[in-house]
């Protein structure tokens, strides 16, 4: 049997890890700024991570959710006290695309309505709703179409209002900052305009987190720039440290039934375990700071290169866009210098790294990155 080739891949077998540095099988050492797509949030093989998986493996795996989880509860109440949303509820799944598929299905529950706005560029995952509001039709087979998704221009506020203004909506989702489509930063404004526009409506604000949130931007939500809350806040990559975890809050408006959701392995024991270490470690080493603080630098260091057309992000989530003639950047970065990034079409390098990456990697990547665009 063969695997079914969906994957473009690169010749390089990464066999170890630690930190922010990785290895293939023949030894060489990697500076890993990609993060296996920003789901390493607190470094591979960290010890804490590592030891409390490991205990409850010996304990316990997985059992359903018919019975008393103590670690889901602990869970909870570890990510509403560092993410600061402690009266919101938490539902448990396996990841991205499942979180914000249970967002839509969700707010529709809780208003009874049908349309969603989404916005261009915008990914939302792969399964059926989610999918649906990805504004990437080469993803959406004819089964998954729907016309109850309406996109829009990327902050567009008076567009916005008349979409509310023509349609009854059940929700809006957007992501604080789009990863795939470029590192798009949402305007505090906008986000504003969408707690608004949805109060007015009884309308639900959907936070997709999954990729921009998790301390990645130098607070727990990228939305919480804006200052203002979301009804539902969806979450995955970063969340597990590499362990297939997913999540939702939930604001306390939105009230729960048996049956409305559910989940085999949502929530299992070592999910937990895996989501306990990477809080435990954000809130112990002020991993928020650190990203917020790095990552300031290397948006400060990067916007010095005169070849490079803009540099968007905040904290650790970095778009540095590139003209099309530096359009090998990003494989001399890899096969030359041994460093993972990321990409966005057409040409943006994205980097997603670890939030504890420290002041001297980066540099290592700055000076990579110069010697790349010289001439």
């Amino acid at each position: 049997m063969n695997l079914f080739d969906v994957y473009p891949i690169n010749n390089i077998n990464i066999v170890k890890g630690v930190g922010s540095l990785v290895y293939d099988d023949k030894g060489t050492e990697y500076l890993d700024l990609y993060g296996g797509h920003a789901v390493i949030s607190i470094g591979h093989t960290n010890p804490h991570y590592v030891a409390r998986l490991e205990k409850q493996l010996h304990q316990i795996g997985f059992y359903s959710n018919s019975i008393e989880i103590p670690l889901q509860k602990e869970l909870a109440e570890k990510l509403g006290h560092v993410s600061g949303k402690e009266d919101y509820q938490l539902f448990l799944c396996n990841s991205g695309a499942e979180a914000n598929e249970n967002a839509l299905k969700l707010a529709s529950f809780y208003n009874g309505k049908k349309k969603i706005i989404a916005f261009k560029k915008a990914f939302h995952g792969r399964t059926s709703l989610a999918v649906a509001a990805t504004d990437n039709p080469k993803i959406v087979a004819p089964v998954n179409e729907t016309d109850n998704v309406i996109f829009l221009p990327w902050c567009d506020e008076a567009a916005l209002e008349q979409a509310f203004a023509e349609n009854e909506i059940s929700s809006v989702i957007i992501e604080g900052i789009q990863g795939v489509g470029g590192i798009q930063v949402a305007t505090e404004s906008f986000l504003q305009k969408i707690r608004t526009l949805c109060d007015e409506h009884n309308a639900v604000y959907i936070a997709d987190s999954v990729q921009c949130g998790y301390g990645r931007t130098g607070k727990f939500f990228s939305h919480d720039f804006a200052g203002v809350n979301a009804d539902i806040y969806t979450m995955a990559k970063g969340m597990g440290n590499g362990f297939p975890i997913g999540g939702i809050i939930i604001a306390p408006k939105i009230k729960p039934a048996y049956g409305m959701l559910g989940t085999t392995f949502g929530g299992n024991h070592l999910a937990c375990a895996a989501g306990l270490a990477v809080l435990e470690e954000i809130e112990s080493n002020n991993l928020m700071q650190n990203a917020a603080e790095v990552g300031a630098y290397l948006i400060s260091e990067l916007k010095k290169f005169e070849q490079v057309k803009e540099v968007r992000g905040r904290g650790l989530m970095i778009g540095i866009e590139l003209p099309e003639e530096l359009a090998n950047v990003r494989k001399d970065l890899l096969f030359k210098h041994h460093i993972f990034t990321g990409e966005a079409k057409p040409n943006v390098i994205r980097l997603l790294p670890a939030l504890n990456l420290t002041k001297a990697h980066a540099d290592r990547f700055l000076e990579a990155f110069k010697l790349t665009l010289a001439p």
